[in-house]
């Protein structure tokens, strides 16, 4: 997820190979483009981003909003997360403001919330949960202050990608157990396949394996601890830590500056066994050449601590209506349908994704895997690391756990510095709570 925010290479780096597919049907803009935001033509509703790879989702979604609600989406995107956060945040108090926003969850929606200038939607919220639309699980990641302000686009899952012949190939199966996952990364290392892919490599990165590893010890702990209700130097954080330090220790992670699709190439090619990701990389995969469902598939990582909830990461970008738009009548209407069946699979099935919609078919045999184990073992659904925490906290906290997977040994003094960003970034943002 580059410069002082990690999710540029997050929006643009793990999907640069959808680009061909995907840029010709996005209406480019500069970074002042929500600034002089002048709405469409009637019936048209623009959606403004900063990923250019959600443009045919959205427009996908958008043939289908059209034949319910009579309206057509327009993706407009800034290709800089620098310049898209601060445009937005600067023009929500204008009447050049844009109508639809592609947004995060968590606490990045909650800061945007604080504005004024995002509609509540959570008269549309409930009426979309009585109809069987949304899961009621992901409800607290779209909220602030009690109202709902912002709906789901994706339900990217966590998972871990695999390549399946490569494990037919040394004796193994997809792991159940934890000790299934230790025995694969064994032999996998023992044959001469880099088990695991691990990177600090466009900074965002360098939080997938402290969040993977502490959801699987402590769930609970890391939803506290993410939610500024415990402290980072702990003995359930340096545990993981020690566990991700033995990880590396043994050889089992790939070179930190190896980017995401360059790791799923290799994945591909069977010379790396493991790549732990959101479902959207299924996408990429694709475009790779990957078949999933056959040569490619993935796994929920299973828990380490078996007395704790089955829990794994989720990850949604938020669909967000503002106040001041242009066309804002319209900009609602889209919102009370974005969710509606139709549109939800037009666009998780075009992104190859995850919905929010429990009513949408799986985009993808993957995903009908990972939805069958999270179902059947009623898995925790807990928000990305990206999302949990006032966003300069994250930022900077990515930075020291990428020095953490640069030098392992560096473990506690890592947690301190953490802990002293969390302790004046959460007395800040209490204090704007007063406000």
């Amino acid at each position: 997820m580059s410069g002082r925010h990690p999710p540029t290479a997050h929006q643009l780096d793990r999907r640069s190979l959808l680009l061909a597919a995907g840029a010709g049907a996005l209406t480019a803009v500069g970074a002042t483009a929500c600034g002089s935001a002048a709405g469409q033509p009637a019936g048209k509703v623009a959606v403004h981003g900063d990923n250019v790879n959600f443009g045919p989702p959205i427009e996908a979604a958008g043939k289908q909003m059209k034949s319910v609600a009579g309206l057509s989406l327009v993706p407009e995107v800034i290709p800089s997360l620098e310049s898209f956060e601060q445009v937005v945040k600067s023009s929500l108090r204008t009447s050049k403001t844009p109508d639809l926003l592609k947004y995060w969850s968590g606490y990045r929606l909650k800061d945007l919330a604080r504005t004024g200038g995002t509609v509540d939607l959570s008269d549309v919220w409930r009426s979309a949960e009585a109809k069987g639309w949304v899961d009621p699980s992901l409800r607290s990641a779209f909220t602030y202050d009690d109202k709902v302000y912002a709906l789901p686009m994706n339900l990217a899952y966590w998972v871990f990608y695999y390549n399946t012949e490569v494990f037919k190939e040394n004796g193994l199966k997809k792991p159940e157990t934890w000790d299934d996952f230790i025995k694969a990364c064994t032999t996998l290392k023992r044959a001469g396949i880099t088990p695991l892919h691990a990177a600090t490599d466009g900074r965002w990165p360098s939080f997938i394996w402290f969040q993977e590893v502490l959801t699987r010890q402590n769930p609970q702990f890391y939803e506290d601890l993410m939610n500024g209700r415990e402290h980072y130097p702990d003995k359930r954080t340096e545990r993981a830590m020690q566990t991700i330090g033995d990880f590396a220790d043994k050889g089992w992670f790939t070179a930190l500056d190896l980017t995401m699709d360059n790791a799923a190439a290799q994945m591909i090619k069977g010379k790396l066994g493991m790549v732990p990701c959101g479902t959207w990389m299924g996408a990429l995969v694709a475009g790779l050449g990957g078949k999933l469902g056959k040569n490619i598939d993935a796994f929920v990582l299973p828990m380490e601590n078996p007395d704790a909830k089955p829990s794994m990461v989720f990850e949604c970008s938020a669909f967000v209506s503002t106040v001041k738009g242009p066309d804002r009548k319209e900009a609602y209407r889209v919102a009370e349908n974005w969710l509606h069946p139709k549109v939800a699979q037009a666009f998780a099935h075009a992104l190859q994704d995850g919905s929010p919609n429990p009513k949408v078919p799986p985009a993808n045999p993957a995903i009908a895997g990972v939805q069958r184990t999270v179902r059947e073992k009623k898995v925790r659904m807990l928000n990305r690391f990206w999302e949990l925490g006032p966003p300069e906290l994250v930022e900077a906290t990515v930075d020291d756990l990428a020095a953490f997977m640069l030098n392992p040994s560096s473990y506690r003094s890592v947690l301190r510095t953490m802990q002293e960003r969390a302790d004046e970034a959460w007395k800040v943002w209490r204090e704007a709570e007063k406000v």
